[in-house]
């Protein structure tokens, strides 16, 4: 899950990084309230999650409260590389002698943490990050031994900070070190981190990314979720436990577990080329329980995204047998016939692996008009793609 920046900022907060004071508002005129307390000048920063915003015309120096009305007035409603800006975040102001990079993320590829850090921070972070790696420190954390002071220092010293700030920015570097681990972040950003006129360091913008498969530890970050801009088949689908991601394309996918499912993809998208540019439409792993109230559900998620044509069912039988998984399909359909819902998209069905003879034999009694039995997933795939097409 990412986070606006507001929120990177109150959770920099919560655990001492030192930040500006700052209010995230909705509408134009609270703007002057909020930059009379915060002094009488603010930064008004639209509230968007994508990069770029300072160069879209997002950020701006607001003199006095009522040209921070203006300036909330032109930022909200603005759209920025697709976002449309709901809120902006009024900052107090700073005086910035020197901008820095700072960020700690999973690093996927070589299972571990990285730290990565340049004294070249600011808007031009992804430029000097192409064209001079040199300039980004990159320094590999031990999950065990994690960020204390001396790890800090190792740190701000590959990255060649200067001398009068080194031990800010690794006291700086301990801290988000603990918004990292003890927020279960994927990602916690500081761009720019600043040195102000006065020497003081301080976490001028933030960008952090949640797991979102650490929810049961941290029940307050709910709250945190931009329920307003979630696809609402996503949320439908969360609400029902089922693990599923909306896609851009015609074929409904359901598949246990995530390898197949990555797969049926995969041969979806390869089929689909010959066929207008067909493309699937989800991801749906329904795992090992292919309950008929699970696959109803799913079923009733897919039905329910209008630009589905057709439904591609791929199951390989292992744990749970494919005779269980057709007695799923075809109590699945009934259910939501009683239901009330309109079951009218063909189903291409693919069974293998443990008791498929079983699994085809069931879902042939059935007869059901829109379900039709391919044996091979190259072929399921063509066939869903054709029938998309049509």
């Amino acid at each position: 899950m990412d986070l606006f920046e507001y929120q990177a900022r109150d959770l920099f907060a919560k655990h001492d990084v030192p930040v500006l004071a700052g209010e995230v508002i909705d509408t134009p005129e609270a703007a002057r309230e909020v930059t009379e307390r915060l002094g009488g000048r603010a930064v008004v920063k639209a509230q968007v999650k994508t990069g770029g915003r300072g160069k879209a015309g997002g950020v701006k120096l607001a003199s006095d409260p009522d040209d921070a009305v203006e300036k909330a007035r032109a930022i909200l409603g603005m759209d920025i590389k697709g976002h449309t800006v709901h809120k902006v975040m009024l900052a107090q102001t700073a005086d910035i002698a020197e901008e820095y990079y700072v960020s700690f993320l999973l690093d996927r590829t070589n299972r571990t943490f990285l730290a990565m850090a340049s004294v070249e921070g600011g808007v031009d972070i992804e430029e000097v990050a192409a064209t001079k790696p040199e300039a980004l420190a990159k320094i590999p954390v031990d999950a065990i031994d994690g960020v204390g002071i001396e790890k800090a220092r190792e740190i701000v010293a590959a990255a060649n900070f200067p001398a009068e700030v080194a031990e800010q920015v690794a006291e700086a570097l301990v801290k988000l070190w603990d918004v990292f681990i003890k927020e279960d972040a994927l990602l916690v950003e500081v761009n720019p981190l600043v040195k102000t006129g006065e020497g003081r360091i301080i976490a001028l913008d933030g960008k952090v990314s949640l797991d979102a498969n650490a929810e049961f530890r941290q029940p307050d970050h709910a709250a945190l979720e931009d329920k307003a801009a979630a696809d609402p088949l996503e949320a439908a689908a969360k609400a029902k436990g089922l693990n599923y991601v909306k896609l851009d394309g015609e074929v409904g996918i359901i598949g246990n577990g995530a390898g197949l499912v990555m797969s049926t993809l995969d041969v979806v998208a390869y089929a689909g080329e010959s066929r207008g540019g067909v493309k699937p439409a989800n991801f749906l792993d329904i795992g090992g329980g292919a309950s008929a109230e699970v696959m109803a559900n799913g079923l009733e998620i897919i039905l329910g995204d209008p630009a589905v044509k057709s439904v591609f069912v791929n199951v390989f039988g292992g744990i749970t047998a494919c005779d269980a998984v057709a007695n799923g399909i075809v109590q699945a359909l009934e259910l939501l016939s009683s239901r009330g819902e309109t079951v009218d998209k063909p189903l291409v069905v693919r069974l293998d692996g443990n008791n498929a003879e079983l699994g085809r034999k069931i879902l042939s009694d059935a007869d059901h008009p829109l379900v039709e039995q391919v044996d091979t997933m190259d072929g399921a795939a063509a066939r869903a793609a054709e029938l998309a097409a049509k």
